[in-house]
């Protein structure tokens, strides 16, 4: 089965960093792209960012380009979303996600992890 599990959220101040992991098992890791997810209170979940099977192509939403870094090691079936200068709009609920490509659909992943809380104080 399928399973993703992600660690590394927690409460950060304004300009602080935090990095988040994603450890996937149950299939062949490197054959699969990996995003990332938010829901903000109140909205909808959000594109954050995505990396290619390969890790030879990233994406990211505008409002973490430059800040954000998504990143991939095939070996240890692990994705990571490395965050910096973290301001208070960043606050969310984060997931990882699994899927066929990396688009920045919700719809093209089909497994998720359970979510983890960020939470940047004002």
């Amino acid at each position: 089965q399928v399973q993703l599990v992600e660690s590394g959220g927690g409460l950060v101040q304004p300009g602080g960093s935090l990095r988040l992991s994603c450890v996937a098992s149950g299939r062949t890791f490197s054959h699969y792209a990996m995003g990332w997810f938010r829901r903000a209170p109140g909205k909808e979940r959000d594109f954050v960012a995505s990396i290619t099977w390969g890790g030879r192509s990233t994406y990211y939403a505008d409002s973490v380009k430059g800040r954000f870094t998504i990143s991939r090691d095939n070996a240890k079936n692990t994705a990571y979303l490395q965050m910096n200068n973290l301001q208070p709009e960043d606050t969310a609920v984060y997931y990882c996600a699994q899927g066929s490509v990396a688009r920045r659909d919700a719809a093209a992943y089909d497994y998720w992890a359970q979510g983890t809380q960020v939470t940047v104080s004002s």
